[in-house]
């Protein structure tokens, strides 16, 4: 059912989308948010591009010491297995997931993701403040993965009543 998903945001180091340095995934069962994960990522070489550091402000000295993708890729997985995925410009979470993969030579599964922006042709900060919900720390991916958990809860209670 809609109230069974996971929220997913991920931050690159660079232009690459395989260059993925944080992940955040926010559970939600029945309705209701259950946890929020946030996990750093050692990019490919720990490479970054000026650009990209001043969106999200992880900067290399942040992830030398931490787990490349793979490692964070057991962790997450069967938190994604078999589940809906909803993010915010999902073609954007979902291709950094699958280049991601591709790089690591890991398998790509087929996952089912609804896009919170199609749904409300909105940018992540503003659809936040159209629904009234707390955008606390914009870019940071567990910030942003609860807010789309949060967007998209409540755009299916305006599109299904009795959701």
């Amino acid at each position: 059912m809609f109230n069974n998903f996971v929220a997913l945001d991920v931050e690159t180091a660079q232009g690459k989308r395989w260059s993925i340095c944080q992940i955040g995934i926010t559970v939600v069962e029945n309705g209701i948010l259950q946890d929020t994960i946030t996990m750093l990522v050692q990019p490919p070489n720990n490479e970054y591009f000026g650009m990209n550091i001043s969106i999200h402000g992880i900067q290399p000295y942040q992830t030398a010491h931490v787990p490349f993708f793979p490692e964070i890729w057991k962790k997450i997985y069967p938190l994604l297995k078999n589940k809906k995925l909803v993010a915010h410009n999902a073609s954007f979470d979902k291709s950094c997931l699958n280049q991601a993969l591709d790089y690591y030579n890991l398998e790509v599964p087929k996952f089912d993701f609804d896009c919170t922006y199609k749904m409300t042709g909105k940018k992540l900060n503003i659809a936040c403040n159209h629904y009234g919900i707390p955008l606390l720390n914009h870019h940071d991916a567990g910030f942003d993965a609860e807010a789309c958990a949060k967007i998209y809860l409540k755009v299916l209670k305006e599109r299904y009543p009795l959701f």
